[in-house]
């Protein structure tokens, strides 16, 4: 699992809407007054000024992307520059829209290229291809692309990196590597996830003046769970906290248990069990663990986490029958989700009948999964690549047919809720791309959980957490090369009462 950190304004707005919704508000504003697409150019141009150093490359599509672009370009002439615009399209054939910003500048003395310059520039402005390109890019915009991301010049991306599915995150063929982009109206999900974070560079939104509402999902950021995120009365004690049991760790996996049961002592547990498949005294470097049979760890829990080091046998499967017959939340993971996928009848006692989003009714006991995207594709019966061609699709199956809370590992982790909302979350870098990372995570969702937290924030904290972890790790030079899991579990302490104090302030 490895969250790849994309870095944005933190000021803009979390919202994040799919092409459908995009499309329909375009539709509504087609008339504005100035245009939407010189809205968006003189944004853009903005940003291409304050990263401007010498001559500028403007690369134009030929669709209502390249019109952005000429737009661009014409204010950057009008600024006392003199942008070099690459444009081998038929003009006659842009969208409306498009073929008059082509024509806004021509008229103001610009000129096009047909063939890629030779020289150096000091900015290329990357207006190939918008949100729309589904399919993989070739011949002469290919080489283009090549030729842009082999110059290490800086390049501004207008609404998506061209050769970027701005919706998936999928990458099917060239593709430019951002070092910012600026995108229009609002967040797109491929931007945030799968292959996005690492063509987009530092990523700003131009809303161009317009209201998205409630969007289709957000980004996860702290205020999402700011309501949870309270000082401890005074007047407490261990059982105010809960009990958390996590089973697994069969001979030779102990150890993902036991990070697992760090982790949830360590956020905040009041009592952690672990139902351990093979026999241990003690955890001699967190000896406040209780070790247990699994069957005598349930018999405690008012949360059960289950996969851990867990493994696929027989003595596995039925302890995965007797969890999710359980009345009280459950978070399933790893060698839990592997079982899950191999049993039909498991799956029918947390799937619900198809019905509209509006009509599904929430566990009284909730249900959170945390597959990577290997056991997301067991789980759906199909191959990962099909997890990964729409990682925002996959998690809201997985929600739907489990009715449970998902958290779709991976870079830009999606989170996925039984009623159909979607988050995404950006924090985390490479360094939790190593072993044992997913067995933290789901010790700190179930620390969570047992502290009373809703099934639904205490995963999106979680998620959040676990990536800010990461962030301070690699700040105070530990990583993101050979960070280790356990190496995590203080750096979230330590963020979590952070948190909580900076409110209570």
């Amino acid at each position: 699992m490895g969250e790849h950190s994309i870095t944005y304004n933190r000021r803009m707005s979390t919202t994040i809407l799919t092409l459908q919704s995009l499309r329909a508000l375009e539709a509504a504003h087609a008339a504005a007054t100035p245009s939407l697409m010189e809205r968006a150019g003189r944004c853009a141009a903005q940003h291409a000024l304050a990263m401007l150093s010498g001559r500028a490359l403007v690369l134009a599509g030929p669709g209502n992307n390249g019109g952005d672009a000429f737009v661009v370009a014409r204010r950057l002439k009008e600024a006392g520059h003199a942008p070099t615009v690459l444009f081998a399209a038929d003009p006659d054939r842009l969208p409306a829209d498009a073929r008059a910003a082509h024509a806004a500048w021509l008229a103001c003395g610009g000129q096009c290229l047909a063939d890629y310059p030779e020289g150096r520039f000091g900015l290329i402005v990357d207006g190939l291809f918008g949100i729309g390109l589904t399919r993989p890019i070739e011949g002469l915009y290919a080489h283009w692309i090549e030729r842009a991301n082999a110059s290490g010049t800086p390049i501004l991306a207008l609404d998506a990196p061209s050769g970027l599915n701005a919706l998936t995150g999928q990458v099917t063929g060239p593709a430019v590597r951002a070092t910012r982009t600026v995108t229009f109206i609002a967040l797109k999900p491929g931007l945030l996830t799968g292959d996005g974070p690492d063509h987009c560079g530092t990523l700003e939104v131009c809303d161009l003046g317009l209201d998205v509402g409630e969007g289709d999902g957000h980004i996860v950021t702290p205020e999402l769970f700011r309501h949870c995120l309270k000082p401890r009365p005074r007047n407490s004690h261990k059982g105010n906290f809960g009990n958390v049991a996590i089973l697994g760790g069969a001979p030779g996996m102990a150890g993902a248990a036991l990070l697992a049961g760090r982790a949830a002592l360590r956020l905040g547990a009041g009592r952690v069990y672990l139902g351990m498949l093979e026999t241990l005294a003690v955890d001699v470097a967190q000896p406040e663990l209780m070790l247990r049979a699994p069957v005598e760890a349930l018999k405690q829990a008012s949360v059960v986490a289950l996969g851990p080091g867990l493994g696929q046998s027989l003595q596995a499967g039925e302890l995965l029958e007797r969890a999710l017959a359980m009345e009280l939340p459950r978070i399933v993971d790893a060698d839990g989700l592997n079982l899950l996928a191999q049993a039909p009848q498991l799956q029918r006692q947390g799937a619900v009948p198809p019905a509209p989003i509006s009509a599904r009714v929430v566990p009284r006991a909730p249900l959170i999964l945390t597959p990577h995207p290997a056991e997301a594709a067991r789980l759906l019966g199909c191959l990962p690549g099909a997890i990964q061609a729409d990682r925002v699709a996959a998690a809201l199956a997985l929600a739907c047919r489990f009715n449970a809370y998902v958290a779709l590992k991976g870079c830009g982790t999606v989170v996925a809720a039984p009623d159909g909302r979607w988050f995404i979350n950006t924090s985390g870098n490479p360094g939790l791309s190593s072993a044992g990372t997913g067995d933290v995570l789901t010790g700190m969702a179930a620390a969570l959980l047992a502290q009373h937290w809703p099934p639904l924030e205490a995963l999106l904290a979680a998620v959040h957490l676990h990536g800010a972890a990461a962030e301070a790790c690699v700040a105070e030079g530990r990583g993101p090369v050979g960070l280790t899991a356990g190496e995590l579990i203080d750096a979230a302490r330590h963020t979590l009462n952070r948190w909580i104090a900076e409110l209570a302030r």
